[in-house]
């Protein structure tokens, strides 16, 4: 029997397959089949670790490969080298031999060790040159403090001699005679047992660095200290480091050494300055010598290092691509077992049935390209297993479905709401964003977006943007219906549409003066405005009055449609799975009990608007109270809308009530009585029963019952023929049957149904205060900008039409089409998820992941962008 042809309205036909692979081409029919990306391989090896499958000592192979390139990508991003476009090898997809990988292991090792070696002498000497820098300016910072620090020797000397415990910063502080500091200059500080400590440290650390000496040495100590006013580079951190230089002179070697300490464990460098002049200048000439020489050797290594980066960018990305799909073909043959008898790889694995087609012949294909003479066997067997759920989508298709999907994932063959998602969803954001002009600049921005898709694509992307481009055909369409609702309202910009000529005119009073008097609008005999609102309701009085009972009604319509025909799709349910329980006990109760209170409530609403009210002479009835009144007051009609009236809903609220119990018991009890026929004429029930699967022993994702990897029954291999084999049947995934839990299943169910359909059929008035909050939104927004401008005139004029122009045309982007789009978009979003999917969607399902290279190169593509 022919597969049926795909369609979005039910998942894709899926069939369960047994492959048979000769091992010497194990890894070349996984990289084929990776290419066609249409088939769920299935572990077959549940049991077993990681670390004792065949191919571990490959994918570890593989794994330090790919530690050694993501090495090479971040040397590139840390020294500013560009990489070659991932978007250039996109077409490069073909799997490598065995030997282009061993070659490219290798070559990847030996620039690894080459990189890493001139990364290594790069900082090396980076360090080493900022040490050189650093002892340059405590060189050059040093001399200052010795002229001072010699002027005030004597002064330090006397002060030792004459009091031991005088701090020796205060005394410093108080000698200010220039005559004793030039007789003093000449002493020597090793006569006077007094040593100093220069080096650099930290900014930050400087004011803990100093509190901590003052106590330790209690004031014993002469420092000075100046910034350095160049920002250091740090190269282990890559960060820049402001630092400071500092000089501390103190007497006794203990305290010298004590100091030293304290420095070190605050993270300073101490670096030796000599106190002589003449040979200072001398290790300051030596530094400059030495940091020249290193800059030119930094230079050449700076150079060669960016050079190989180069070279490495240019093919980076491409061996990144290779080496992960080599690594996935490499994880999917760990799912096989392996048969050692024949030295057969066996594998499993779900495939669309339309595509087994394909799959057989790209098979044959790498048979044929490897001479082998024994074919690759194609066994689909039947099983009881539920298979994944595959919805084909395309790029404009994709958006909604993932909508669908977010919220969970539909049973096989359940009906997709990703269909009817396409038109509802951005109809109903139309109805709460209808204005002409907010969705001709969505869907400018759309269209935009679409046509330079592969340019925006391929561009690095923010969040916000990132999701509207994903979403760019769902803004395209529902910006389409906005611009249709936006000219059903006749609105744009929060102006009238003025399209059509106006089936009102005004009656001006005799002698009318403006501010006195009431200017009434008559119709037009025998003319009805064609399309939407007539444009002559804007700016009059009661137009909030008439818009908000008009779409207040045309929401609960919309919500009442919208509902129906979402519950119409559990009676598909039910046929295509085969349970007329479900219809019978569930869907014709619910759809009586919905019609009986809301179906009437609707048609009540179009009886109401098909009567013109005051050419008979009364006035309309409230249909609110005639509701309420309805399960009040039953048979009681205080303003009747139509003869009967109280008669016939007398008979809709008894219907309604009595669809209750029959929601309530009769699904239950009947699937006793079934399950109790079943025992007594001699059947096991429902997971009592012991099948023979393709997947016997395998919960959710492993296992497999034959021995070597064979299936119970032997099959003609012969050609390579695709075989068709029953092994299971019956039911799977049900336990015994429960009567209690059933009849609990069902009064949540019934209860949730009943509530539901109240509370949710006023959701939709959602539709209703969102667009009224849009629109009244734009009227204000133009009062206080545009309609301010043309108040001047002359020059100022033309500049304030310019200045408010803009300031309107900013606001209404942001908050009109962004901000109130993304409220509209979220409360469609929770009609269909909530409102329209909870009448009849499962969404048990599990979603089809297929090995594929496609989206493979996709996320990889994601992750170095």
């Amino acid at each position: 029997m022919a597969a049926s042809k795909d369609t979005l309205f039910r998942s894709v036909d899926m069939t369960l397959t047994q492959l048979y692979v000769a091992n010497e081409i194990g890894r070349e029919v996984v990289s084929a089949l990776g290419e066609l990306g249409c088939m769920q391989f299935r572990d077959l090896n549940p049991d077993t670790t990681a670390f004792q499958r065949t191919f571990t000592q490959e994918i570890r192979r593989l794994d330090n490969v790919e530690r050694q390139l993501n090495y090479f990508r971040v040397q590139m991003e840390k020294n500013g080298v560009g990489m070659r476009p991932i978007y250039d090898f996109a077409n490069t997809i073909a799997a490598p031999s065995a030997s282009e990988i061993d070659e490219l292991a290798d070559r990847s090792q030996s620039l690894e060790q080459r990189i890493h070696g001139l990364n290594d002498s790069y900082e090396t000497l980076k360090k080493r040159e900022i040490e050189l820098v650093e002892w340059r300016w405590v060189l050059r910072e040093a001399g200052g403090f010795f002229d001072r620090a010699r002027g005030q020797t004597e002064e330090i000397r006397q002060s030792v001699d004459s009091s031991d415990d005088a701090p020796l910063l205060r005394d410093v502080e108080n000698a200010n005679s220039a005559n004793d500091a030039q007789q003093s200059a000449a002493q020597s500080f090793s006569v006077m047992n007094i040593g100093f400590v220069a080096g650099v440290i930290p900014r930050e650390r400087m004011g803990a660095f100093e509190r901590i000496l003052w106590r330790t040495l209690r004031g014993n100590l002469y420092m000075n200290q100046s910034e350095i006013p160049d920002a250091i580079v740090d190269p282990e951190k890559n960060e820049e480091v402001h630092k400071n230089v500092f000089v501390i002179f103190a007497h006794g070697k203990e305290i010298i050494a004590k100091i030293r300490k304290i420095s070190e464990s605050l993270g300073a460098d101490i670096y030796n300055v000599d106190e002589n002049s003449e040979l200072r200048r001398d290790q300051v000439h030596e530094v400059n010598n030495r940091i020249q020489d290193i800059t030119n050797v930094l230079q050449n290594t700076k150079r060669t290092l960016d050079a190989e980066l180069t070279q490495i960018g240019r093919s980076l990305a491409a061996w990144m691509i290779v080496i992960k799909k080599e690594k996935a073909v490499y994880q999917t043959l760990n799912r096989f077992s392996y048969d050692p008898a024949r030295k057969t790889l066996v594998a499993e694995a779900w495939c669309p049935t339309n595509s087994l087609g394909v799959v057989k012949s790209t098979l044959q294909d790498v048979n044929d390209r490897a001479g082998l003479s024994v074919p690759t066997i194609v066994n689909q067997i039947k099983t009881s297993k539920t298979p994944p759920t595959y919805n084909r989508t395309n790029k404009f298709t994709l958006g909604f479905q993932t909508i669908i999907d977010a919220y969970g994932t539909a049973k096989y063959t359940e009906v997709n709401p990703g269909l009817p998602t396409i038109v509802t969803f951005p109809f109903l954001f139309a109805v709460m964003f209808g204005d002409f002009g907010h969705g001709a600049i969505m869907t400018l921005a759309a269209l935009a977006m679409i046509y330079w898709e592969k340019p925006l694509q391929r561009g690095k992307q923010d969040e916000l943007f990132g999701m509207a481009f994903y979403g760019r055909y769902i803004m395209l369409m529902m910006g389409i219906y906005s611009m249709y609702t936006g000219v059903i309202y006749c609105d744009a910009f929060s102006k009238e549409l003025s399209l059509f000529p106006s089936m009102w005119e005004w009656q001006w009073p005799e002698n009318y003066e403006p501010g006195q008097g009431v200017v009434k609008a008559q119709r037009v005999e025998g003319y009805t405005y064609p399309f939407g609102l007539d444009w002559r309701w804007h700016d009059t009085d009661n137009d909030l009055l008439f818009s908000n009972s008009y779409k207040m009604k045309l929401s609960i319509i919309m919500g009442w449609a919208h509902m129906t025909y979402s519950l119409c799709f559990s009676y598909i349910n039910a046929r295509h799975f085969k349970t007329p329980i479900d219809i019978f006990g569930n869907f014709i109760p619910g759809m009586i009990f919905f019609q009986s209170i809301f179906g009437y409530l609707v048609f009540t609403i179009i009886y109401k608007w098909s009567i013109d009210w005051y050419a008979i002479g009364q006035q309309p009835p409230g249909l609110l109270n005639m509701l309420i009144y309805m399960f009040l007051s039953p048979g009681e009609v205080n303003e009747p809308l139509y003869s009967g009236q109280g008669a016939v809903q007398v008979i809709l609220v008894l219907l309604a009530l009595a669809m209750v119990p029959i929601l309530l018991f009769l699904k239950p009890f009947y699937l006793r009585w079934e399950h109790n026929k079943a025992r007594a004429m001699g059947y096991r029930g429902i997971g009592e029963t012991t099948t023979v699967s393709a997947l016997d022993g395998d919960d959710e994702d492993g296992g497999h019952s034959h021995a070597n990897g064979r299936p119970s029954a032997e099959s003609d291999m012969d050609g390579g023929a695709m075989i068709t084999q029953d092994i299971g049947g019956g039911e799977e995934g049900h336990e015994e049957f429960e009567f209690s839990e059933v009849m609990i299943h069902q009064v949540i169910h019934t209860i949730e149904f009943c509530l539901n359909c109240v509370s949710h059929t006023a959701s939709y008035l959602r539709l209703w205060a969102l667009s009224l909050a849009h629109q009244q939104l734009s009227n204000v927004l133009w009062s206080m900008t545009l309609a301010n401008a043309f108040g001047f005139t002359g020059g100022l004029g033309i500049f304030a039409i310019f200045f408010f122009f803009v300031m309107w045309f900013v606001l209404t982007v942001a908050v009109l089409v962004i901000m109130e789009g993304t409220s509209a978009m979220l409360h469609s979003l929770r009609l269909h998820w909530v409102e329209a999917m909870s009448k009849h969607f499962l969404g048990d399902g599990v979603p089809f992941e297929p090995f594929s290279f496609g989206v493979m190169l996709e996320e990889e593509m994601n992750e170095l962008m």
